[in-house]
């Protein structure tokens, strides 16, 4: 699958914006604080529903106006698909696919794939678990609708039991009710932890030989996952733990607590490694994320690099950009020198300034 083009409107720094991309590389060039991010941001979001920031609808509409409309068309195999999505500050987003309405925002998930790969990123390995979470989240939620259903209930779940927490101190025989909860929390997170397991084996697979190839082969990685609770003993320990829970009023127990650990030669690089370390692990991983889309879904995703290549010392540089292969590519960055010194093709080259968007003549070939 591939992006053929994006339409705008009141979107972020863009009143109106209508760009059409090539199949491989598409660089998007200019000073910070143009617009160069809000493309992607627009390419994740038409893909996966969400921000890659973590905003909200209201906070991605034009400053001054109510709604924001998002409209992409895909290809695969010579077919086009049509997403259109309309962002609105007082309601929720409405979403149709080939002109047909959709009901359920999740339902768009899986058509088009994306991988994101931003500065913050490489922060992953020693940032705090709510990241490292995200990343399996967001991967297993455009590739497993269950994994995606699963989740969706279980954090319904939660917000609900969390309330619940809270209103037993002015309703104590509430507490009655809490059983149904913490069973149907047990149900879906049971799910989730399975398929996590099963998730960390997979990336394992793939991300192994790729770090070896990127560390000239001196360190050997492997992902180890920290369930916060396995799946016989899960009931048990809501029920023991349900004091301290009222007491701090939100869920102690469960995959909403999990961690992932990163290990070269069997030391944790969160806690022991190096900051190189940490950041060729995080190239590591969102590399064999990219593999793993391939793998399950038997299609490339659509590579989103946001100023990725000014993190990145000359070596990791090549490596990436030589992985990209033949995957369609966005890129933004604050000028071409390091494309033309890595040799970079690039099928289409724009330059943004202040939300304009302006193409080039054409690419460039080193």
């Amino acid at each position: 699958m591939i992006i053929k083009s994006i339409e705008l409107t009141n979107y972020r720094n863009y009143e109106s914006l209508n760009l059409s991309f090539c199949d491989g590389t598409n660089i998007l060039y200019g000073k910070n604080a143009q617009g160069k991010t809000n493309i992607l941001e627009a390419v994740y979001v038409a893909a996966t529903t969400k921000s890659h920031k973590g905003s909200s609808d209201s906070e991605i509409i034009r400053f001054g106006e109510e709604e924001a409309h998002i409209r992409t068309i895909l290809s695969k195999d010579s077919v086009e698909t049509r997403v259109d999505m309309h962002l609105r500050r007082s309601k929720s987003k409405g979403i149709a696919v080939d002109g047909q309405k959709i009901k359920r925002a999740a339902e768009v998930l899986g058509i088009c794939r994306v991988v994101f790969f931003s500065p913050e990123d490489l922060g992953i390995i020693k940032n705090g678990p709510g990241n490292r979470r995200r990343f399996a989240d967001m991967e297993l939620c455009q590739l497993d609708s269950f994994y995606l259903y699963n989740l969706n209930n279980y954090n319904k779940i939660i917000n609900q039991r969390n309330q619940l927490l809270k209103d037993l101190y002015f309703q104590p025989s509430l507490m009655e009710t809490m059983s149904i909860w913490d069973e149907q929390l047990v149900t879906y997170g049971s799910k989730i932890i399975e398929r996590r397991r099963q998730f960390i084996d997979q990336l394992n697979e793939l991300i192994g030989p790729i770090h070896r190839k990127l560390t000239g082969g001196i360190e050997e990685i492997s992902v180890i996952y920290e369930p916060d609770t396995e799946e016989a003993g899960f009931l048990e320990r809501l029920r023991g733990n349900i004091e301290r829970d009222r007491k701090n009023k939100s869920t102690s127990v469960g995959p909403h607590r999990d961690d992932f650990r990163f290990e070269i030669g069997g030391i944790d690089i969160r806690k022991y490694g190096s900051q190189g370390q940490q950041r060729t692990a995080a190239l590591s991983l969102k590399l064999s994320e990219i593999e793993m889309v391939k793998k399950i879904s038997g299609d490339a995703p659509i590579l989103l690099l946001d100023d990725v290549l000014s993190e990145l010392d000359s070596s990791r540089q090549t490596f990436l950009l030589e992985s990209i292969g033949e995957i369609q590519t966005i890129i933004t960055c604050t000028g071409l020198e390091d494309f033309i010194q890595n040799h970079v093709s690039a099928g289409s080259v724009f330059r943004v300034d202040g939300g304009v968007v302006t193409l080039q003549e054409k690419g460039f070939e080193e």
